[in-house]
């Protein structure tokens, strides 16, 4: 293998829309080819060279896409429907259902959700060691108390997962049933949980913004395709 050019693990990531730890995996699981030769962790490569997958030939210069896509309540981040609920796909023309999700939103939630074919983006945007922040709408059912507020924001509420801390600011002065809250974390219902432990319903939770991209204008259940530089 070549000790210039490009990591196979990062290639590998960009073309096939995963990650470089899978790419990594598929390597060591001796899956990946260069030229004919198993590759090994580590290797590098060149534009001329051939690489295989899994028995198929990669294709140098893949195109990258991104989405933006405002989720509506009621829709599932999956490709299969659950139960009644649709999927996310639903929204999108066939030539986008390729694109994987980046980071999720649960089905009573709304909001910002990003969708990619390029596994390094998708690791950038949703690994912890990246702290991308996340903004979300939270309306509650009744009234958050001070000292609650303080808790979540100054010193965290133990879940059974860890503890969970969060900023949560005001969007009106008088309002005491909607917040702002800012995190940089991104557990599975973290936001509901949290208010739940201190006897808070959330009953509307929509993301506005993730890491550098915000919904602006767009509309419930509409899309914009992206322009992102694949090193981004």
């Amino acid at each position: 293998m070549h000790q210039t050019g490009e990591r196979l693990n990062k290639y590998l990531a960009l073309q096939l829309g995963i990650s470089r730890r899978e790419a990594d995996e598929m390597i060591r699981k001796g899956l990946v080819t260069v030229n004919g030769v198993k590759a090994s962790l580590g290797s590098r490569i060149l534009p001329t060279d051939t690489v295989c997958a899994d028995g198929a030939q990669v294709s140098h210069g893949t195109k990258y896409e991104y989405i933006l896509l405002n989720k509506p309540v009621g829709y599932v981040c999956s490709r299969r429907p659950q139960g009644e609920s649709p999927t996310v796909y639903s929204l999108l023309p066939a030539e986008l259902h390729s694109l994987k999700l980046v980071g999720r939103l649960d089905k009573d939630s709304s909001g910002i959700i990003l969708l990619t074919n390029n596994g390094e983006f998708s690791h950038k945007m949703t690994h912890p060691s990246f702290s991308k922040t996340k903004i979300y709408e939270v309306g509650l059912t009744k009234p958050l108390q001070p000292l609650h507020r303080q808790m979540i924001s100054d010193y965290g509420v133990m879940l059974e997962d860890g503890k969970s801390q969060f900023t949560v600011e005001r969007i009106d002065a008088d309002d005491e049933l909607n917040w702002r809250v800012v995190m940089k974390e991104g557990r599975n219902r973290q936001i509901r949980r949290t208010f739940a432990a201190l006897g808070y319903k959330v009953k509307l939770l929509h993301r506005t913004n993730f890491g550098n991209y915000a919904l602006g204008d767009i509309t419930s259940g509409q899309y914009i395709k992206l322009n992102i530089s694949p090193n981004a």
